[in-house]
């Protein structure tokens, strides 16, 4: 299995045709979480940007996953990047939807300088209830999924391990919605 993390960009006027196909959107994504396809994910407050977190038997299908969505076909969706991850911390569990932007989380991104040492912070960070699921991207890239909406606390629970480029560590909130 090869977990993804797909950025999507949406389009500057999408608000109108959010509402159109926010329903079908939202019930496809629960669906393919029921199926063990889609880990989770959510979109930006401002709603200009979506991540999703995608595992997947066959790479191949990511394209058709992305581009089948309600919002890839009523063009509220405009583009994606994909990267893989080469190392994944699991979720202990997956949360119940939260569809109304109640859940806030912050994505965290940053450089290990050991990633060895950094892999057992991701397990001991998930075991403390701070992290939802992350791990490796290209490299010693992290990405992780943080169970707090303070962009400060999320990266200062890395950057106090010493495991990682204190300089490279970002943050960005996000709606978890699933």
């Amino acid at each position: 299995m090869v977990v993804y993390h797909a950025a999507i960009t949406v389009s500057a006027d999408s608000s109108a045709r959010v509402a159109e196909h926010r329903r079908t959107h939202l019930e496809r994504l629960f669906e393919l979480r029921a199926k063990g396809l889609v880990i989770g994910g959510g979109p930006s407050p401002d709603g200009q940007r979506a991540d999703l977190f995608y595992r997947l038997a066959q790479p191949s299908e990511i394209t058709r996953l992305i581009e089948e969505d309600p919002y890839w076909l009523g063009k509220v969706w405009t583009g994606y990047t994909l990267r893989s991850f080469g190392q994944f911390v699991e979720p202990w569990e997956l949360p119940p939807p939260a569809p109304d932007g109640s859940r806030t989380a912050v994505i965290v991104e940053g450089e290990a300088t050991e990633p060895e040492m950094a892999t057992f912070v991701l397990i001991e960070l998930r075991g403390a209830g701070r992290l939802a699921f992350g791990g490796f991207l290209e490299g010693e890239t992290t990405l992780a999924l943080m169970k707090t909406g303070d962009a400060g606390e999320a990266i200062g629970w890395h950057a106090d391990t010493g495991f990682w480029k204190t300089e490279s560590l970002a943050a960005r909130p996000i709606l978890y919605v699933l």
